[in-house]
């Protein structure tokens, strides 16, 4: 996966079904997301921040690089992602997942990261 340049605010992203702002100051934000079975927050990190994510109806997976891991939420459940730390989030449950993340503390930044996409010949598929 190849790093993308940094943007300050990734609304325009992703979908998600909502999205609220809870608590907001310099360097900390809580923010409430709602995300459907098909919807994720994309491969992504951040460079000087923290995510906690705090489940609050549904299930949460966070797919996790280096080291390479799975970790699943129910209700009431946390786990934080440290800075620098590559997460996919997604929703492995039937109805919609409503979870908060706590951010900070520091200059928050989103750091996209894609697959390079090959071109296939011949009606073959490239694999991943």
């Amino acid at each position: 996966m190849l790093a993308m340049k940094p943007v300050k605010d990734a609304r325009h992203l992703y979908e998600v079904e909502r999205r609220a702002r809870h608590a907001e100051r310099p360097g900390f934000w809580i923010t409430e997301l709602q995300i459907s079975p098909t919807q994720q927050v994309p491969w992504h990190y951040h460079t000087s921040t923290q995510d906690t994510f705090y489940v609050l109806e549904g299930r949460l997976r966070l797919s996790l690089r280096d080291p390479k891991a799975e970790i699943r939420l129910a209700p009431g459940e946390t786990y934080t992602v440290r800075p620098g730390r590559a997460h996919l989030v997604t929703n492995p449950g039937k109805t919609s997942a409503v979870f908060l993340v706590l951010q900070g503390i520091g200059e928050y930044d989103y750091v996209p990261l894609t697959r390079p996409r090959a071109r296939a010949s011949g009606g073959a598929r490239a694999s991943a």
